[in-house]
Parts: C-alpha cells; structure tokens; sequence
C-alpha cells in the first residue's frame, strides 16, 4: 500500500495513476487497509487526484475514497474534499460514472449529519440531476437527498432550493 501511495505522487502516467488507484480502491474493501492506507497519508495523496484533469483518474480517485469513506476516521479527513467532491458532479459529463462516483462519495459521507452543512449549496444541482438524470443518477440523488432530509437543520435548505 505504501507503494501505491509513493506511485501515485511519483509518476505523471495516467494508466498508472489509474491501476493504482483501482488497487488502493480494492484494497479498502478491508477496514485493516482502510486504516493503514490513512496512516499512510493515503487519503490526501488520492484527494489530490481530485484535482487530476484526467476524467478517469478523477473518477478512480472517487471511487477509492468512496471505499475509504465506511470508516469514520477517515471521513474525518475526506470531508476536507467535499465542496470539490460537489463541484465535480455539477460539471460532470450528465449521467457520467464520475458524475456518478462523486454522488456515491456523497451518499457515504451524508449518512451522518456531520457534513451536511457541505452539501448546502448543492442541493439545486442535486434536484436538477433528480429531474433531467438518468434512473441510475435519480437513483444515487435520492440518497444523498434522504440522507440529508434526515436532517431537521436542513429542512429550510431543501425546501428553498432554488431549481
């Protein structure tokens, strides 16, 4: 693991950034990994990919912290990437597997109010996916949506979305 981290800030090639990124993504199908992959400083180094204007490296980097987000430590370090984790679905490609990594990234770290206050300003994306997404994306939109009505605080910023 320490490896894939090291390769992910050493090499310029995306195809590498790629395997590397779908291995540390596997890996994080383990809580032990999970935390070693934190410990490693890991989530920054994938975060960073977030900035990647590769739309595949983008959306590996997602999917890994998304499997990296069932840990709640963890999430203590990724919430730092959800404004970005945000703006990213508003620009993705409509109905795109990045669009749609980044939503699964969200549904994760919105099961607890913690980060609601994050999402904020996303709600009016959130609700124009939900009308003009494909059932895959109304789908994953729901859920980020649920999780945050959950929410009594957000009650107001639901129903003043503007759409």
């Amino acid at each position: 693991l320490q490896k894939l981290i090291y390769l992910l800030q050493a090499t310029d090639d995306t195809l590498i950034q790629e395997q590397a990124l779908i291995t540390l993504s596997n890996s994080a199908a383990f809580s032990v990994n999970q935390d070693i992959i934190r410990n490693l400083d890991g989530l920054s180094v994938i975060g960073g990919m977030l900035s990647n204007c590769v739309p595949k490296v983008k959306e590996k980097a997602l999917n890994a912290l998304n499997n990296l987000s069932m840990n709640i430590k963890n999430q203590e370090e990724i919430q730092v990437f959800i404004t970005q984790v945000c703006r990213t679905v508003e620009s993705a490609p409509m109905n795109s597997e990045m669009q749609l990594a980044g939503l699964r990234l969200l549904t994760n770290m919105s099961v607890t109010s913690d980060y609601h206050q994050k999402m904020i300003n996303s709600i009016p994306c959130f609700l124009h996916l939900l009308s003009e997404g494909t059932e895959r994306t109304q789908i994953q939109v729901l859920k980020v949506l649920v999780n945050l009505s959950a929410n009594p605080a957000m009650t107001r910023h639901l129903l003043r979305a503007q759409v």
